[in-house]
């Protein structure tokens, strides 16, 4: 049975294409999470750390800043990497093989980490490797989801991306919680990360059973493999037939003007023609200032902040914040589809920041908050609202509007010029962190709280509302003198207007 939203019929079938495309998030999340409580295990850090003794690992080994550092922030590099490689592969193989093939790299990534015995670099070179293939599907994930799903619903299933990421780093709390019954044995995070496999195979197998993009389709003339696509996501009847043509026409037009230029470079994201330049720029911004939010703070150093201000069992905690993450992208996923884009994110980093310089005040004042229960519980419950704003508002938001901010001929590239500068950021702030904490403790938190503010400024003052307007609209809108980010009307009945406004 269709869906029927805001008069058009909408097929079941394009939840499932979303929610499978979305275990690309899925991966990207559960990498993250399993990091934080791996460093703690007493295996791991018998194995891999420095040790003045081996009868209380918890206190008698402990990892130099820097390998720690390394272990954790070299899958960031990897993906970095992977983000600018994945939009070749997915332009020149499309979006569903190169999903495919992406997976298939992370696996090896996953495989060297597993059967490291006693070398460090070993784990950190698996990870480098793993963020490959993570780098490229969190390039490909989105705009394969952006091309592929109806627009009266493309918020929401695009942000299905993000939902997968906070619902693999709370499964990989709960595993880790799991399996660390399993010490002494090297199972205890051995099975944490070859389940990796497993998340792999789904999504490498599965994508190559669903629709390619009907833009990429179109791009290589197989017309009527793009109408099937387009077809397989709204529902059957003669209105569903209408919308299927509707798009297909309008798609076709706009990569016919498209062909008439010469092939995308990397160097046209950075033209000043048709607001390219503009977007790539904002793109990157946008990318840079999620990470700036702090959010993998607490992500990735999670259980040792929580062990730092008292906490006996920084697991537990780390699942808390984990649930309050995945919970609240539900919400994400509403408030972007019924607010739009641009109101929420400039909401959101204002509410980040209140939160993240209450956390940093409390620290900061505190001294040492494990001596201070009361400031320490104060602490627990300002990441706990930081992270209900970042998971309502920034952290669905920017993988939204990475897929639907470019035009059809640069998308894949500036996508991933974009992704890129998330994961840049993602690797310094995961290397640095440890030194950072150690020279300004919780003062960190005041940093984060300035940057959320710099978001919620960019947001106002140079991102376009683009919820409810198909690809091509958005594209026009960005292209027309008539509309500025914070005039144009935020409601859903806006595409008319901006197909009549001059380019």
């Amino acid at each position: 049975m269709p869906l029927t939203i805001s008069g058009h019929d909408v097929s079941p079938f394009s939840i499932l294409l979303a929610v499978l495309a979305s275990m690309g998030g899925f991966i990207f999340g559960y990498d993250t999470g399993q990091i934080s409580n791996i460093l703690l295990m007493p295996d791991f850090l018998l194995r891999f750390a420095v040790c003045t003794g081996t009868a209380d690992p918890a206190t008698q080994c402990a990892f130099y800043p820097a390998i720690e550092g390394l272990i954790v922030a070299l899958l960031s590099v990897g993906t970095a990497i992977g983000a600018l490689c994945g939009a070749p592969v997915a332009d020149g193989l499309g979006r569903t093989r190169a999903m495919s093939i992406e997976c298939a790299i992370f696996s090896a990534g996953v495989l060297i980490q597993v059967t490291a015995f006693n070398a460090w670099y070993q784990v950190a070179i698996g990870r480098l490797i793993s963020g490959l293939g993570i780098g490229a599907l969190s390039a490909a994930v989105p705009m394969y989801q952006a091309e592929t799903a109806p627009k009266q619903i493309r918020g929401t299933l695009t942000g299905t991306y993000q939902l997968f990421i906070t619902f693999g780093i709370l499964v990989a709390y709960l595993i880790s919680l799991g399996t660390r019954a399993l010490t002494p044995s090297s199972a205890s995070w051995r099975i944490v990360i070859a389940l990796g496999l497993v998340w792999a195979v789904v999504l490498g197998v599965g994508i190559l059973f669903m629709p390619e993009s009907p833009r990429w389709l179109i791009q290589r003339g197989r017309l009527d493999e793009a109408r099937a696509s387009i077809s397989r996501t709204h529902g059957p009847g003669a209105k569903s037939a209408e919308d299927v043509e509707a798009e297909f026409d309008e798609i076709r037009q706009a990569v016919e003007l498209e062909a008439k230029l010469a092939s995308a470079t990397w160097l046209d994201c950075f033209s000043p023609r048709h607001k390219t330049l503009y977007r790539t720029l904002l793109g990157m911004s946008l990318q840079s200032l999620q990470q700036l939010t702090g959010a993998n703070y607490f992500f990735y150093y999670g259980a040792t902040i929580m062990q730092a201000v008292g906490i006996q069992d920084s697991f537990v905690t780390q699942i808390i914040f984990g649930a309050i993450n995945f919970g609240c992208t539900f919400l994400g996923l509403y408030v972007m589809e019924r607010f739009g884009r641009r109101w929420p994110l400039i909401l959101g980093g204002v509410w980040q920041a209140a939160w993240l310089f209450v956390f940093a005040a409390a620290g900061t004042a505190a001294g040492d908050p494990a001596s201070d229960p009361a400031m320490g519980r104060l602490m627990i419950v300002a990441a706990c609202l930081f992270i209900l704003g970042y998971a309502s508002t920034w952290a669905p938001g920017i993988w939204i509007l990475i897929g639907e901010t470019f035009p059809t001929r640069t998308r894949a590239k500036q996508g991933a010029l974009s992704t890129m500068s998330n994961w840049v950021w993602n690797f310094l702030l995961a290397f640095f962190t440890p030194f950072i904490v150690s020279a300004i403790s919780y003062r960190f938190g005041f940093v984060f709280a300035s940057c959320n503010l710099l978001g919620a400024l960019v947001a106002f003052c140079f991102l376009y509302e683009s919820g409810g307007l198909s690809l091509e609209a958005v594209d026009r809108m960005y292209n027309s003198e008539a509309v500025r980010p914070w005039t144009r009307p935020r409601t859903q009945n806006t595409e008319r207007k901006e197909r009549d406004a001059p380019a």
